[in-house]
């Protein structure tokens, strides 16, 4: 990859690694671009051109040569780089000597518990070697299935890399799904390996597992061999299985070297947000990932190699659980050189007493330079009046971090402002917010950040290179400042291969191209402003229209969520079939305040004010809680669809919530409504 020498003292000024492909641009392409939209155009317009560069700028190695970039369409039945042969692992290990010479580690973990723990380069390519050979032994061949159930921890990602390094296909359900998700997942794959921990520490509480793990083995027939990651928390071992640690410390064969495999080898498995019927098994292949995490991850979010001179020492860390495509994300940090600095456990602390300044005491702990998280963390962080200058004073040094990355929903403009000025209270003005707008279904961003663009709260700053995203009408054409269906008209490699056991790609189609046959319709609301900004207003399956005028759920989010005494809110539009729109607006409210009509109406000013009078909902109701799946998204059409008559258990999945207890109350109040 072409970085600085990392025995060269640091350049006078950082130099964004956005700019530093442009110079590579120039000098070996002599390709010059007035401005980030000339360059965003030839990268959308040009594909074979972009991708090609972006190949042999990172320099991905292969034994053969690929005979063109692409070839085929229309969406989806293209075919990237055939002939090449790569292995993800390849371009992990290939960090190895240059980052253990300049002292740098590859991962660092904490937990709850404060079991701190720091994995140089050398044990990883040692461990994943081990791990490898251990999965050989045990039957496990190119295009097995290895699934896990594993929490946020190293062995995690040794596994994973393991896997990708004999050719097996991962997928990972984190421990703090039910059993009924997780099958609901696995027995879609068959796989032929179970890697399992036993027990986690969570939200304050030890929780044993060992008697998930025996359930899963018991429901998948097709598991033959199952490795338990052991831990304090469980109250039994699990029979039959070999022991994790056993296994990590048999000998190392140090030939071994990770398998040349097809380009579009199937890499991983991730799932949908599996809100309604079964959760939909994604592919992704090893060269497509690898392409498309390196452009979103070292060129628009600027996380370079920890070891080179331009990169300051990075440390990044993105809050997520296994559940969620951020953890994929995360790890690509590996892939990048860089250091990625893991948290296994919940944000808040003890779920008792919540303390959203946990996070922060452990990005000062291990000098992060790289913070991400999901919206919703960084709003019940201003919510809970966290004060980041005190915790400063108090020895926790928050210095270090020089980007603030988030994504999941959209974050609210008043709570961009509110972490910028705590960042500015630090001694860091200006500091640099990623929101990015992406998705697991092709597990990259569409929309992101870009060093040196201007900044607006509320807003992303582009489209990222390689996507030709749109907002397009209902009838397929363009719009300008104006709300439309987010779409991207030309495919990137990370796009799916296919959905696991979906003949015809029936699913796959109906899911991204029954509206635009050829295009890719992600489902959001999303507009483009003439400077090239980006806002998301949520579900385009969600949107509110009132009287023919469409709104994003967001925007309401946005109004409502600024009053202190709301802490989260819920919005859903019962306009069904012709029925004039039933406007339902459900809000919980702050500890110990009083839900009256002054609130109400203080409600419905803050909306008038901020939107328009025709979005004033026609009823508010205070509520304990907001669903939210495990990732933390607010589930607007499930709530929807129980509200206009459709059985719970068919409009949501439980075992992929984060707080399924609340839905009790929503179906009674469903039912109360409906016998009216």
């Amino acid at each position: 990859m072409h970085v600085t020498n990392p025995q060269r003292p640091p350049q006078p000024a950082y130099v964004p690694q956005i700019r530093l492909y442009q110079n590579w641009l120039r000098e070996e392409r002599g390709q010059v671009f007035e401005n980030y939209d000339a360059l965003w155009q030839w990268s959308t317009t040009d594909l074979a051109g972009f991708w090609q560069s972006i190949w042999d700028y990172f320099d991905v190695p292969s034994p053969t040569p690929h005979r063109c970039v692409l070839e085929g369409g229309p969406m989806p039945d293209v075919h990237w780089f055939p002939g090449a042969q790569v292995n993800y692992v390849h371009q992990v290990l290939r960090h190895v000597a240059p980052a253990h010479a300049a002292g740098q580690p590859a991962i660092i973990s904490d937990d709850e518990t404060g079991r701190v723990r720091t994995m140089d380069w050398p044990t990883l390519r040692q461990q994943v070697a081990t791990m490898a050979q251990a999965l050989k032994r045990l039957g496990v061949e190119p295009g097995d299935r290895v699934a896990a159930y594993l929490p946020n921890v190293p062995e995690t990602a040794v596994a994973f890399l393991a896997c990708a390094s004999v050719g097996g296909v991962w997928s990972v359900c984190a421990p703090d799904m039910g059993t009924a998700a997780v099958l609901d997942r696995f027995r879609q794959i068959e796989p032929k390996v179970l890697i399992a921990s036993d027990g986690v520490y969570y939200g304050g509480r030890p929780m044993d597992r060992a008697a998930t793990v025996d359930a899963l083995r018991e429901g998948l027939p097709t598991i033959e061999q199952v490795i338990v990651l052991r831990t304090p928390y469980a109250a039994s071992q699990v029979a039959d299985a070999h022991d994790w640690q056993a296994l990590i410390e048999g000998a190392d064969d140090a030939t071994h070297e990770p398998l040349w495999l097809p380009f579009d080898h199937p890499l991983w498995i991730v799932y949908s947000s599996g809100t309604t019927g079964l959760p939909k098994p994604i592919v992704h292949s090893h060269g497509g990932i690898l392409l498309t995490m390196l452009s979103m991850k070292i060129l628009h979010n600027d996380v370079g190699p920890s070891y080179a001179a331009n990169s300051l020492g990075e440390r990044f860390h993105w809050y997520s659980s296994t559940g969620w495509v951020m953890w994929n994300a995360q790890i690509a940090g590996l892939a990048g050189g860089t250091t990625i600095v893991l948290y296994d456990g919940n944000p808040a602390g003890r779920k008792e007493a919540p303390d959203w300044t946990v996070l922060w005491r452990f990005a000062a702990r291990h000098g992060v330079t790289y913070f991400g998280a999901g919206a919703a963390y960084y709003t019940n962080c201003m919510k809970a009046g966290i004060d980041l200058p005190g915790l400063q004073a108090n020895g926790h040094d928050l210095t270090r971090i020089r980007a603030l990355g988030c994504t999941g929903s959209p974050l609210p403009e008043d709570v961009q402002r509110w972490g910028t000025a705590q960042f500015e209270a630090l001694g860091t003005p200006g500091i640099w917010w990623v929101n990015i707008s992406g998705g697991t279904d092709f597990c990259g961003a569409f929309i992101g950040g870009h060093r040196e663009l201007p900044q607006v709260p509320g807003q992303m700053q582009c489209r990222q290179l390689g996507c030709a995203v749109e907002a397009w009408s209902e009838d397929g054409k363009p719009l300008i400042d104006a709300v439309g269906e987010l779409v991207c008209t030309q495919p990137i490699p990370s796009m799916p291969l296919y959905f696991w056991n979906d003949p015809g790609k029936q699913r796959y189609l109906s899911s991204y191209f029954d509206m635009y046959p050829g295009v890719w319709r992600h489902g959001d609301w999303l507009k483009i402003g003439r400077d090239g900004g980006c806002v998301i207003y949520g579900r385009s399956d969600a949107t509110i229209n009132r009287h023919g005028l469409r709104m994003g759920t967001s925007e309401i989010y946005a109004a409502v969520e600024t009053l202190p005494d709301i802490l989260d809110s819920l919005v859903v539009d019962l306009e069904y079939l012709g029925r004039p729109s039933t406007l339902l607006l459900f809000v919980v409210l702050r500890p110990g305040v009083p839900w009256d009509s002054a609130l109400q109406s203080r409600i419905h000013a803050a909306i008038r004010t901020a939107l328009s009078p025709r979005f004033v909902p026609d009823e508010v109701i205070p509520v304990a809680e907001v669903p939210r799946t495990l990732s933390g998204k607010k589930q607007e059409l499930p709530i929807k669809k129980l509200l206009l008559g459709h059985p719970v258990e068919r409009v949501v999945n439980r075992e992929a919530m984060a707080n399924p207890d609340c839905l009790a109350w929503y179906v009674d109040f469903a039912a109360r409504r409906q016998a009216q």
